[in-house]
């Protein structure tokens, strides 16, 4: 007999926005907000998957919005942002998970596999958490939750560039967090190990049983498992957390 989950104070009717929203993690991120009683605004970059997210999480929130944006694009975020809190009246919380890899030794690493990584998964944080602080400040309040990765704290071969950008997120995080502690704002992030999405689907077999074996916990971790840690992070039971980075991994990098 499975568990209900979990209801965590302080999400609902609050405005929740998660990049990255049309599938994998930032899709079971939403559907969770929306099961608490949040309405989820969804951003993504793909119009089609973005529509079938909709549909799928709109029985549990009716005032679920979508968003098709470039998170790279700074004045899309405040252009977006902006439409959000004059809708609603406020904006509180962001999930910043849109992400993407671009895996190849960096010799042979090009340039443009480089800056695409770094745009999406770090200038993107930049330019959604700038914006979104806007009316987060003017409120004195809001949750801010980034997701990094493992790999941005221990590294993995074939993946300095997402590494990199992941470490970023970090310092970027802790960074900002001492910025907007002050004002009520909380900004932490969660780090996670090798989850079972589209990315990690199209690992070989031989490299997935080398990646298995170093995880204490012995499986890949589900996208939920990921939702269930940013759902704490967004809720009022972590409201004296900030600047930290909650690994979610299986024991990885312990």
């Amino acid at each position: 007999m499975s568990m209900p989950a979990p209801r965590w104070t302080g999400l609902d009717d609050s405005v929740v926005l998660v990049t990255g929203a049309a599938r994998g993690i930032g899709l079971a991120v939403a559907t969770s907000v929306a099961a608490q009683g949040a309405i989820p605004i969804l951003l993504d970059m793909n119009p089609q998957t973005l529509g079938i997210a909709l549909e799928a999480i709109r029985p549990l929130a009716p005032k679920a919005k979508t968003f098709v944006g470039d998170v790279r694009d700074v004045s899309a975020m405040d252009k977006i942002v902006g439409q959000i809190a004059d809708e609603f009246g406020r904006l509180d919380g962001v999930v910043n998970n849109a992400g993407i890899t671009r895996d190849m030794f960096l010799l042979r690493m090009t340039e443009e596999n480089w800056d695409a990584v770094l745009g999406v998964n770090l200038r993107g944080v930049f330019s959604v958490t700038r914006a979104a602080l806007r009316p987060m400040l003017r409120a004195k309040r809001g949750r801010i939750v980034n997701v990094a990765s493992v790999v941005g704290i221990i590294g993995n071969a074939g993946q300095a560039n997402y590494s990199a950008s992941k470490a970023g997120v970090i310092g970027f995080t802790k960074s900002v967090a001492r910025e907007v502690a002050s004002r009520g704002i909380t900004v932490n992030a969660v780090a996670p190990g090798f989850i079972e999405t589209d990315m990690t689907a199209a690992i070989p077999p031989a490299e997935r049983e080398r990646l298995l074996a170093g995880v204490p916990l012995g499986r890949l971790g589900s996208a939920s498992d990921v939702a269930n840690a940013i759902l704490f992070l967004l809720s009022d039971s972590a409201s004296y957390v900030t600047g930290a980075v909650l690994q979610v991994d299986g024991g990885m990098a312990m």
